[in-house]
């Protein structure tokens, strides 16, 4: 397996463009896997994979453990609620516990930014992270570029607007540098309490989402991350939608073949309508099956290149 020579998948940040398309190509080869009447390769027989989850998860935990089984990698998934996490212990004693069982792979998402990072100094074991904090995501960046180049052929020369909660979105990290390095047109968009500083140095900012969305080739909501916030960042729900929620008016400012992308899970009537989401643009449950199919390339590109470094 060429293309992709890490041992472990971290983050967007430090990879280069073609080390990002050979992931998009291997989920696009694998991707046809799951539209099989039995959906099953032997690819993985034989590897051991590890979810270990602090946080709650429905569609990241669920498709990394549909890829295991499809590519039939033996997998646990251990979440930290009924673990001896509970009991005190940290997150290297957990790692090293489980690594004495001899995992090839370990996936973690966990509330501290650079957790992901530090599994990788100590495990013998490749470390994928499903999500860190409000720091990065890095396979969700990927399956939506997946679902990008799909629907538009391309990435390179999109314009594409990111609108929400860009002050704690990991989803907004990964994308920000994915999107930038395969060459498309970035606006981002939300609240000034919702803005992190130093952002405009990556993209042009803006706070009214009539402007971001007009002539987009995509739009990718962000959801308000409620469990984040410790403050008033605005002031209700109601005002939020009103001023940043994407409606069908707004939706045709855009291109007429835009792409509605969300990450979920989503608040409707928040930052997005209900008839937007199930509508003719909406691309969501694409992104969930893209999901799969991403997750699948990263563990064979892992565990079934031998790669090192």
């Amino acid at each position: 397996m060429t293309g992709y020579p890490h041992r472990h998948l971290l983050g967007i940040e430090r990879l280069q463009p073609s080390e990002i398309a050979a992931i998009l190509d291997t989920a696009d080869g694998l991707r046809e896997i799951l539209d099989r009447p039995i959906k099953k390769v032997p690819a993985l027989r034989g590897k051991t994979v590890v979810n270990l989850f602090y946080e709650p998860s429905t569609r990241t935990r669920a498709s990394f453990e549909v890829a295991e089984k499809v590519l039939s990698a033996d997998s646990l998934s251990v979440a930290a609620a009924a673990s001896s996490v509970q009991k005190g212990e940290t997150l290297l004693d957990t790692a090293r516990n489980l690594e004495a069982m001899n995992p090839d792979m370990i996936v973690i998402r966990h509330s501290a930014a650079g957790a992901p990072h530090l599994l990788a100094r100590h495990c013998r074991a490749a470390i994928v992270n499903a999500g860190d904090g409000a720091h990065e995501h890095p396979t969700q960046a990927l399956l939506d570029a997946l679902t990008l180049r799909q629907r538009k052929g391309r990435l390179e020369g999109l314009r594409v607007a990111i609108v929400g909660d860009l002050l704690h979105s990991r989803v907004a990290r990964s994308n920000l540098w994915l999107l930038s390095k395969m060459g498309a047109r970035l606006v981002l968009c939300a609240p000034p309490t919702l803005v992190p500083p130093g952002l405009e140095a990556f993209a042009p900012v803006t706070h009214r989402i009539d402007e971001a969305v007009e002539g987009a080739d995509a739009v990718m909501m962000l959801r308000i991350q409620r469990e984040r916030m410790t403050g008033g960042f605005y002031p209700s729900d109601r005002e939020y939608h009103l001023r940043f929620g994407l409606t069908e008016a707004r939706v045709k400012r855009a291109k007429k073949d835009v792409v509605i992308l969300h990450p979920g899970p989503m608040n409707r009537g928040v930052e997005i309508a209900s008839e937007v989401a199930d509508g003719p643009y909406s691309v969501i449950l694409d992104q969930v099956t893209n999901g799969v199919a991403v997750r699948m390339a990263v563990l064979l590109l892992l565990l079934g290149g031998g790669a090192e470094g």
